[in-house]
């Protein structure tokens, strides 16, 4: 049995003994843990709790985050590529700044999720739930209508109708 501190060194030294590992025991607690400015591909998250886990700077590709706990986590200026995001509750999750393409995020909880700045091409967010409920803004590059739910409004943002309220309270 691996410490939390251990299996971090084996997902940034020796990913592919981390996920012979990881399909043995499930379930993995790896939160809070510092992963800023790692490149990481094809890293096994399902199933893991990663809350307030920093992946700033990082650059992800093909790692499956499908049923994870990343509530808090921070992908700030990271680049997330073909990842798989699906079941997972993204709860205040900050992806600000960063590129998030041609990820599957299928059921994900947005609620909360931060994605100012953020570039999503690519991604398909049809099927996840509460996108109306992120705080994004007008430089947010949102994916094609075809990847987004049918209700959901691209204009929509949160601290837009901030804004709107805090003005005419000066009145």
């Amino acid at each position: 049995m691996y410490s939390k501190e251990e299996l971090a060194e084996l997902i940034i030294k020796n990913p592919d003994e981390y996920n012979n590992y990881k399909k043995n025991v499930g379930e993995i607690d790896l939160t809070e843990l510092d992963f800023s400015n790692i490149t990481m591909e094809n890293i096994d998250f399902t199933n893991t709790e990663l809350t307030g886990t920093s992946f700033t700077d990082a650059h992800l590709s093909n790692c499956n985050f499908a049923g994870s706990d990343l509530n808090a986590a921070d992908f700030t200026r990271a680049t997330v590529v073909e990842c798989d995001f699906s079941e997972s509750v993204l709860n205040g999750t900050d992806f600000s700044y960063a590129s998030v393409n041609y990820c599957n995020f299928t059921d994900a909880d947005m609620a909360g999720c931060i994605v100012k700045e953020a570039d999503l091409s690519d991604s398909d967010f049809t099927a996840s739930e509460n996108l109306s409920a992120t705080r994004a803004d007008d430089t947010t590059i949102w994916p094609d209508n075809d990847l987004l739910p049918d209700d959901f409004d691209t204009n929509y943002s949160k601290d837009d109708e901030d804004e709107e309220e805090n003005i005419s309270s000066d009145y």
